[in-house]
């Protein structure tokens, strides 16, 4: 672990906890907090700035905000984020933080380093409440919400840990995607705001087109976004049809996928950018979803419709008996979408060797819901005990 990490992992003082945090607080709650304190709005800028742009925790240093300020910040807030449990770092580059947030869970955090751009890949939720078949996140059930500051503390870290633009450093995190442990969506209000702050210029500043949230399509919520998010939009397809989707992606069942697709194009058009497509990610199951007439059910189901889809092969893990389609299978659906004139691509896996591939990560849930449970015992012929 750098010399980074290890300073986000230390201890804060125990009465850190009755201090208000200001990490993940929105610009206009910071504006009123500070207006609580009888400062100006513009107050808040300031302390974004110190806080996004420089990684500055400890309000002393904050030179250009008054002495008095920052002493009387010092005795009511903080600057917390979550903590590093374990850092792996792939043969390929690709980086992953175990984090430990609140109640002792963790989540996970993937970095991917590619020419001329660097992703990284933020958990929204202690396990997951949806129990996507495919889905290692899923296996492990569902404990809580992430806060807005475990959210963007999970951006704070890696920008820590690769050194700030005006440091120097070995990349910028150029893309962020919601893509991690959960589903954003039902964590509205907190991804809303740790959204908002990775692309406000006085925070993280990356551009709309580059902060992305991906759902397995809870509609209602979809619709709500559009009224107050710009962000840009990818959905868990991962089938042609409602029967295997139903399978594959159970919220299906309560939202099927010409609701999705319904709601995904009004999303479009309520964005200012009339360029905008969706991104649909596939995850190609072998003999499962791979099979030619699941790519030429596919291309049907998307003609004219404003998307490009980025098929994802299947990454396994061990409490899943599903298997990776064949080079030759990928080739084939790949073929078959362009020839219907589709823009798709195909999703390298990167980090698998420290289990930080697409649909892999798993993180340390304290289940609330026994899935977890259920799942080890299916698997190995038993029955939970007080299940019904």
């Amino acid at each position: 672990m750098n010399d980074a990490a290890q300073l986000i992992v230390s201890d804060a003082p125990r009465e850190a906890a009755e201090r208000v945090n200001l990490l993940g607080m929105s610009r206009a709650g910071l504006q009123e907090f500070l207006v609580g304190l009888g400062e100006k709005p513009y107050r808040a800028l300031q302390l974004m700035k110190w806080i996004y742009h420089q990684g500055v925790s400890d309000f002393s240093a904050m030179t250009d905000v008054g002495r008095d300020l920052r002493e009387r910040l010092s005795a009511c807030a903080e600057i917390r984020p979550p903590e590093v449990a374990e850092e792996h770092i792939s043969a390929d580059g690709t980086r992953k933080w175990l984090i430990r947030v609140e109640g002792g869970s963790c989540v996970e955090t993937v970095f991917i380093p590619e020419e001329g751009r660097g992703t990284l890949c933020v958990s929204s939720q202690v396990g997951c409440s949806l129990d996507c078949s495919f889905c290692s996140t899923g296996k492990q059930g569902f404990q809580r919400d992430l806060t807005s500051a475990e959210i963007i503390g999970q951006v704070w870290i890696a920008a820590a840990a690769f050194g700030l633009p005006k440091k120097g450093g070995q990349r910028r995190i150029t893309n962020v995607v919601m893509m991690g442990m959960g589903e954003p969506l039902l964590n509205f209000d907190n991804v809303v705001t740790a959204t908002d702050l990775m692309m406000d210029d006085f925070a993280y500043g990356i551009s709309k087109r580059r902060v992305t949230l991906s759902t397995a399509g809870v509609v209602p919520a979809l619709d709500k976004l559009a009224k107050v998010s710009e962000v840009s939009l990818a959905i868990s397809l991962h089938a042609p049809n409602d029967a295997l989707r139903d399978q594959l992606v159970p919220v299906n069942r309560r939202y099927p996928i010409r609701q999705l697709l319904d709601s995904a194009r009004a999303y479009l058009g309520a964005q200012t950018d009339s360029k905008r497509v969706v991104t649909v990610e596939y995850t190609l199951i072998s003999e499962v979803n791979d099979r030619p007439e699941h790519a030429r059910e596919l291309a049907v189901l998307l003609r004219d419709y404003p998307c490009k889809i980025n098929l994802i092969p299947f990454n396994p893990f061990d409490a899943s008996d599903y298997r990776r389609p064949s080079r030759n299978a990928v080739s084939r659906f790949w073929n078959i979408l362009t020839e219907a004139g589709l823009r798709v691509t195909v999703r390298s896996t990167r980090g698998d060797d420290i289990d930080a591939a697409c649909g892999q990560l798993v993180g340390r849930v304290e289940d609330r819901t026994r899935r977890s449970e259920r799942h080890r015992a299916a698997r190995a012929g038993s029955p939970v005990a007080g299940a019904a």
